[in-house]
Parts: structure tokens; sequence; C-alpha cells
């Protein structure tokens, strides 16, 4: 118990933390949006028909088929489920609250995003066709643009990043675990 508390404490670094907020929102400098001839609306929120999350059976298909990285970067991820478990374990060593801040770094850049490769906004589906799994720095700091938007291509045209990596899934009670097929 001493050593995981001293390496999740270790791990909420400055550096990280410094890299992801240069990486994600609308004032990173890394991220450049462009105009794109037409491209779909923004939707105001009130009038977006299907919710934008993904149900828990829909997470667990898409990490079987995405593994636990992230479809654009790489990076392995964590499910919130899998953080929350942990920061109940170790409150002090994992802090989460409610500004950025105020949260751990490493989790916070490791954090299992479900994306929208036609944003919600801008009326895409949940289908699972139009989602993959993500880390929080790729699919914040795209937002609400279109891949055409930001310069990226499709990642559902690369093969996943299928590695040993799983989410740290192990540390769950067996009931609440992904579980991915070797």
């Amino acid at each position: 118990m001493k050593k995981a508390y001293s390496l999740f404490s270790e791990a909420n670094d400055e550096i990280v933390r410094q890299w992801l907020e240069s990486v994600w929102g609308k004032r990173s400098e890394y991220v450049q949006y462009r105009f794109v001839e037409g491209a779909l609306p923004i939707i105001e929120k009130s009038m977006r028909v299907e919710v934008r999350m993904p149900t828990l059976a829909e997470k667990i298909t898409l990490h079987h088929r995405d593994g636990f990285n992230c479809r654009f970067c790489g990076i392995p991820v964590i499910r919130k489920e899998v953080r929350v478990y942990l920061h109940k374990l170790y409150p002090e060593a994992i802090p989460w609250g409610r500004k950025n801040i105020m949260q751990h770094a490493a989790f916070q850049a490791l954090w299992a995003q479900y994306d929208h490769i036609l944003p919600h906004a801008r009326g895409g589906s949940n289908h699972l066709d139009n989602m993959v799994v993500t880390c929080a720095a790729c699919n914040f700091g795209r937002m609400d643009f279109t891949l055409d938007e930001v310069g990226l291509q499709d990642p559902r045209f690369r093969t996943p990043c299928l590695t040993e990596w799983s989410g740290l899934e192990e540390v769950l009670p067996s009931n609440k675990r992904i579980e991915l097929l070797s």
C-alpha cells in the first residue's frame, strides 16, 4: 500500500500537468483550427437529439475493439471507474477536485474518453462506427471541431494500438471490470 501511494503521488507531476494544459482547449498553441468550406454547423445543446455519452455496454464494445489506448495518439488510458475506485483507496495520492488544477495530472492525462469522429455537436451519432476510445488530451483538444478542421487523419483507418495494457481494470472487483479477450 505504501509503495502504491508513493508511486501515485510521484505521478502527480507538474510537467505532466503543463503538457496536458498546453494540449487541450481553445488556448492550445499546438492545436490549430482551420475553416473548412461546407463543414456542418454546431447544433445548440437543446436541439441535439441523442444522448452524448455511450452506455456501459457500448463502452465495453469500444474497449474490446480499441483496447485501452487512445486511437489518435496511442497513450494508455484508464476508465473513470478505475480512477474513482483508486481515488477512494488513496484520496491524498490521487486528488480529484472540480477544477483541472485540483486533479491528479497523470490520471487526467490517461483519462479514457469516448470521442465522436463526427462530433456530437455537429450531429454525430453514438453509433459505434462513429466513436473511438481516446485520451482526455486528444478528446478535449479537438473539442467540437471536425477532423478536417484540425487537420487530423481518421484514426479508424489505422489499426488500433492493442497492447498488453489493461487500463488497470484488474484493480476493480471482478463484476466491475472490462476484460479483454486475448
